[in-house]
């Protein structure tokens, strides 16, 4: 007898601890969190390599000791006579779990073991042993637990959920141990001869475990690498009958199982996947959108599903009518049915409006994830009435439309404002670029908790495709926290994706998914035809450029040169592709630099500066500190001089409660005119403080 080291995910420890009991009845098990520790024979380890459709990894326990720090780690794998275990001329690697005060690093603790297995072999005048990470000869595991390690033989060599069926997969597959975890917690594997079916099966990973449990298919079976092949330990005759015993006690072909995806690429690759398992005929597939779907029998069964989490943000904006959909139809066409489903986001599965009757905790992969079980009884399946028209925030959403509509026809722009954080439980703003929206989340504020916020933002993204006929995979989502000077421009996604849009006769481009704002400030479109009206036969400057979008309407207002200047490379050349782009002809400058210095010594002169500056910023590429309030005089100052006479600069920003301090400026000698309400648009006209904006004149 020996000891024997069975782990597995996060979750699964109870139904682990029930298979081991069930392989091996005499099992006397320790159980800790992932794993299980057991006396047993080489028959008990072999038979749950062979058979565990729960465990990660096997080990056959070859010492314990003391590990709290490296020698104490170095002595303790010493203590192991490794020539009874492998060869000089084998091939080794070492698997590393953990760390403590003293092996901070797990590379650290694989090396220290590895060095003292070979030395071992060198002090008895034998070879090296050489390390090969793929498919070692001899692999070891240890396991760090405070101060102690467990170091053993990985007997199955590569994770047991590895199966050796799959081809080809999906974006993110159900690791095969999960699937088996949530059939048995579905409850399908008390009565496999129920109906069972996946109608989102990805790569088929659960109908083929199904179809492997149905027909009592040894789940190793496929399994060519082992780690025990070539251990000097390994005894092939109990393996071998043990392999003879699994093909004798497999059941005929089974029935019953069914698997459906909407894209027809992903079930070719689940028949793919199911013919090299052995069990394509057990299956019936079939290409079917899951929000249409039908029962595949009259008899009611089982659906145990891994659908889409929404692990990325902008996924909610489809997933969340996905889901809704999909719930609708599980009560029209799925009544008396269980449904067992797996995922992260459990707010997503509230849109399903369903009431579970189980929920279990458990990881997939590093993600932690619910199994929630719903039963499609009578209660479970009565229809919610969700038209929008009952609906507060699609009720002012329809509201704003129609207040909206005669300006929306008049104004030459097909990007605007439609809702605006209008009802305080639903702090969201939300602008129309075509066909697209754009929605913005502000944080809430604190005596809003997490969990109302993130249903309020579910039922945004629910009815705005209602509202606003929007396809909901054209709404992009971002998240809106008080920003604070050039955070707004801070990058977080990576599509590239530009698209084009118009405004009073220009064009731009957009990218709605990757920054924070988009490329185009709506709130100052009123703002820039101010400029094009100033701009005729004058040098103009424009500060803080952004994309260029005052650049362009002061090349279309006349301007006779237009000098761009932002700090960032990036944004500068988005300019010039919105000049370029409308066409314009004439001296343009573009100049990369920090506008909070630059100014100071620069010589040039110009008719009209246009300066918007961010709020604050502290930006590595700034000399020092920006803060509007603070320092809004100096900038003033430095564009003074840049000015020629009866020069006009036109200075807007968006700091709350911002104050425009006039008695210096009127030292300097600018007349100053409040144009603030003149500059804000029909469409941020509800919240008339977005931005203050003054014209300084001399």
């Amino acid at each position: 007898m020996n000891t024997i080291l069975v782990t597995t995910s996060r979750g699964l420890d109870e139904l682990l601890k029930q298979e081991i009991l069930t392989l091996c009845p005499d099992a006397q098990i320790k159980q800790a969190p992932g794993m299980m520790q057991f006396e047993g024979s080489k028959e008990d380890a072999y038979r749950l390599c062979l058979w565990s459709r729960l465990a990660n990894r096997v080990i056959w326990v070859l010492a314990t000791g003391k590990a709290n720090d490296a020698d104490a780690l170095y002595d303790t794998a010493m203590s192991v006579d490794w020539q009874l275990h492998m060869a000089s001329s084998h091939t080794l690697s070492v698997q590393f779990i953990g760390t403590n005060f003293a092996i901070k690093n797990t590379q650290f603790g694989a090396v220290k073991i590895k060095d003292a297995i070979v030395d071992q072999f060198v002090e008895q005048g034998l070879a090296r042993p050489s390390v090969e990470r793929k498919l070692p000869d001899f692999p070891v595991y240890a396991r760090l637990q405070r101060d102690n390690v467990i170091i053993g033989l990985d007997m199955a060599g590569a994770s047991l959920h590895q199966r050796a069926y799959r081809q080809q997969t999906g974006d993110a597959p159900l690791k095969e141990h999960i699937a088996c975890a949530m059939l048995m917690r579905s409850g399908w594997t008390e009565n496999t001869e129920a109906p069972l079916t996946d109608i989102m099966c990805g790569s088929g990973t659960i109908a083929i475990e199904a179809a492997y449990i149905a027909r009592n298919i040894a789940p190793g079976m496929k399994r060519q690498f082992w780690g025990f092949n070539k251990w000097l330990g390994h005894e092939a005759a109990i393996w071998d009958a043990l392999v003879e015993s699994a093909l004798a006690s497999q059941k005929p072909a089974a029935t019953g199982i069914y698997a459906a995806d909407s894209s027809r690429k992903m079930v070719s690759i689940a028949k793919a996947n199911a013919d090299f398992a052995g069990v394509f005929s057990d299956i019936s597939f079939s290409v079917q959108d899951a929000t249409k779907s039908s029962p595949p029998t009259a008899v009611p069964g089982f659906v145990v599903s891994n659908p889409p989490y929404g692990e990325r943000l902008g996924e909610l904006t489809s997933l969340i009518p996905l889901f809704n959909d999909w719930g609708k139809r599980f009560k029209e066409a799925w009544k008396g049915w269980h449904v067992t489903l797996l995922s992260s986001n459990r707010d997503l599965l509230r849109v399903l409006k369903l009431r579970a009757s189980k929920d279990y905790a458990m990881n997939n992969g590093k993600l932690e994830c619910r199994l929630v079980n719903y039963a499609l009884n009578e209660e479970n399946v009565v229809q919610f009435n969700e038209d929008a028209g009952d609906h507060e925030f699609a009720n002012r959403l329809k509201k704003n439309l129609k207040r909206l509509k005669s300006w929306i026809k008049k104004t030459d722009t097909n990007c605007y404002r439609i809702y605006d954080a209008d009802l305080p439980d639903y702090n969201v703003a939300i602008d129309r670029y075509d066909d697209w929206l754009v929605v913005q989340e502000y944080a809430p504020p604190k005596t809003v908790s997490e969990d109302k916020a993130r249903k309020r933002l579910q039922e945004v993204l629910l009815y705005l495709p209602t509202v606003t006929g929007v396809s909901p995979k054209q709404i992009a989502l971002k998240v809106r926290s008080q920003q604070k000077g050039t955070k707004q421009y801070e990058k977080f996604n990576q599509t590239g994706e530009m698209m084009t849009v118009h405004e009073n006769g220009a064009q731009f481009l957009v990218n709605l998914t990757d920054y924070l704002d988009t490329g185009l400030f709506l709130d100052h479109r009123n703002t820039r035809q101010k400029v094009m009206q100033l701009a005729k036969g004058k040098d103009v400057l424009n500060l803080f450029s952004y994309t260029g979008s005052v650049s362009v309407f002061a090349a279309k207002g006349g301007a006779k040169s237009v000098t761009t200047v932002d700090m960032s490379k990036t944004y500068l050349d988005w300019a010039k592709k919105n000049v370029a782009l409308n066409k314009l002809q004439g001296p343009h400058a573009f100049i990369q630099a920090d506008c909070t210095t630059w100014l100071s010594d620069h010589k040039g002169k110009y008719d009209l500066i246009f300066i918007d500056p961010p709020s604050f910023s502290n930006s590595k590429r700034m000399q020092s500190t920006w803060d509007v309030q603070r320092d809004h005089i100096m900038m003033l100052t430095h564009a003074h001089k840049c000015l020629n006479e009866k020069g006009t600069i036109i200075f807007s920003n968006n700091k709350r409660g911002f104050k425009l301090d006039s008695a210096a400026l009127e030292t300097l000698g600018f007349q100053i005119e409040n144009i603030t309400k003149e500059t804000i648009p029909e469409d941020f006209a509800r919240k008339g403080n977005i931005h203050q904006c003054w014209v300084l004149t001399l």
